[in-house]
Formats: structure tokens, sequence, C-alpha cells
């Protein structure tokens, strides 16, 4: 275990020890966003079941699923199953919100680029089943041979076909700010405008190149309008000086951002563990939504 999640586990089991019992509770914001969660990778382990019930419990209010985890929640699911996992969704209050897919489109071949377009279009269906709204993709980096303007090009151009489906299904295809060079804030900025697709926008991902002397100001601002959905890691980053996520959480309140901040860690926990850890993690982060 890290420095830093140690720390962050401690944190946590703390502040749980004062909500033992009892279901978290927001206090009154200006911020309109909520509170949710990555199953990478705190609950990665945990059945669908028991991922609702702890996020029922600790006050997490949506859910994005990360393909491969334990949830189930995949593209092979039948009919039947996908009607069972969305009720599942609705008789526990959490919202489906999301599937994190691994689609990439930056490779040099076009017959696997092609492939990538068609499982991104799998997770399309599968997400307009289950009545969420977004599909997670990335850029992973440039591809050997490519150009920087090259590689955002032609993931721009492949995003495009992905937002036509989308938005032909009534979801929309995130981004997320990912992979060495393409992570890049002004590079992330040049992807979108390569591909100029209404239901196409990015997933903030708090990543440590957001940052120029030691503000999100400049690289938020790159970005702002094609913001659909965010992720937040490690919050006690905030106090140590390596992430603002007060700012982040003021710039997001400040576009009138009405989503989710989606708490996407590191490490795996346990059932008994993961609540303890979100219920400080809560705590931390009504702390710094409304400081």
């Amino acid at each position: 275990m890290s420095e830093m999640t140690r720390r962050s586990f401690l944190a946590a089991a703390g502040a749980a020890t004062l909500a033992a019992g009892t279901r978290a509770v927001s206090p009154a914001s200006k911020a309109k966003f909520q509170l949710g969660i990555v199953t990478y990778n705190v609950p990665k382990d945990w059945d669908l079941p028991t991922l609702l019930s702890v996020c029922k419990d600790v006050g997490i209010a949506a859910v994005e699923c990360r393909t491969t985890h334990k949830h189930g929640v995949e593209p092979t699911l039948t009919a039947d199953q996908r009607k069972s996992v969305k009720q599942q969704f609705a008789d526990s209050g959490v919202r489906f919100l999301s599937c994190g897919s691994t689609c990439e489109f930056h490779s040099p071949d076009a017959a696997v680029v092609k492939k990538q377009i068609e499982e991104c279009k799998a997770f399309i269906q599968l997400v307009a089943d289950l009545g969420g709204k977004g599909v997670k993709v990335r850029p992973n980096g440039v591809s050997k041979g490519h150009t920087v303007e090259q590689a955002c090009e032609q993931i721009g151009k492949a995003l495009q076909e992905c937002g036509k489906a989308a938005e032909s299904a009534g979801v929309e295809i995130w981004v997320e700010v990912h992979g060495a060079v393409t992570q890049i804030p002004k590079n992330m900025k040049t992807i979108m405008d390569a591909c100029g697709h209404k239901a196409v926008g990015v997933t903030w991902n708090s990543n440590p190149t957001d940052v120029a002397n030691g503000s999100i100001a400049e690289n938020f601002e790159l970005l702002a309008k094609h913001i659909k959905c965010c992720h937040i890691n490690d919050l006690v980053n905030d106090k140590a000086g390596k992430y603002p996520y007060r700012e982040l959480f003021k710039k997001l309140a400040g576009i009138d951002y009405d989503r989710y901040t989606l708490c996407e860690v590191g490490k795996a926990y346990t059932p008994e563990e993961g609540k303890t850890f979100l219920q400080g993690y809560k705590k931390l982060w009504d702390e710094l939504v409304n400081g």
C-alpha cells in the first residue's frame, strides 16, 4: 500500500467512525453536481448487489461500470439480463450512469480502429438498454509513425462515427482525458475540435498534467465547454498540494456542471473496508465542495 493510499484509508476510517451506522447526507451546497463512483478500482471485486448496497448506504449517487469488473455489466448480457440489471439499479435508488469501456482509436491499423468503433457501438446499445447516459472511451497515446496532429485528427474522426451512433441511441460518448501525450489538455482540445459532434464530450480526469503554476484554471478553460463527466481520485491530494480539488469543484460549479464527480481510486477494497473508505471519502468530498 502506498503512503498516499495508506493516508487516504486512515483518513477515511477516522471520518467513518463518526458516521457509522448512518447514511451520509450532504450539507446544502451551491454545487449542482453529486458524488458517484467508477468501479475502477475500489469496488472492482464486488458483485452488483454488493456494489449497490454499499453505494446506497454511503450515499453514492451513481455508478460508472468499468468493463471486466465483477459487476458483470457487459455487452454480452442478454435482453433478460439487461432488464434485471436495470431493475436492480432502480430498486437501489443508485443511478446507472455509464459504462467505462477501453475503446481507443489511435492504432495505425484501420481494421483495428474499425473494430474498436464497433465495440463502442455495442457499449452504446448496452447503456441505452440500461437507461444510462454515457460510454467512456479513451485516447491512449500516439502511435509510432504518427505526429500528435495526425493522431488527434484520426481519433477525432473515429469519435464522429461513435457520436452519430450515440446520438441515435439517445446517449453520449465521454472521452477520458487519458494517455501519454493525449492527456495534455491542449491535445484533447484538438481531438474535440477534430470530432465536432455534439454527442461527444470529455471526462475530466484529474491528471497532474491539468495543473500549471499550481492551478487548473488555464487548462480547465480549454475543455470546459466539452466536460460531460468528471473522474476524481485521492482527495487528500488537495491538502498535500498535489491536485487542487477545491479549485476544481469551484470551477465545475462555475459552469453549472450538474452531473457527477466519480471517485476513481486505484486500490481495490473488500466491501467492509471499501464502505469505511467511501464514508470518509464522501465526508472529505463534502468539505471540499462546500469549503
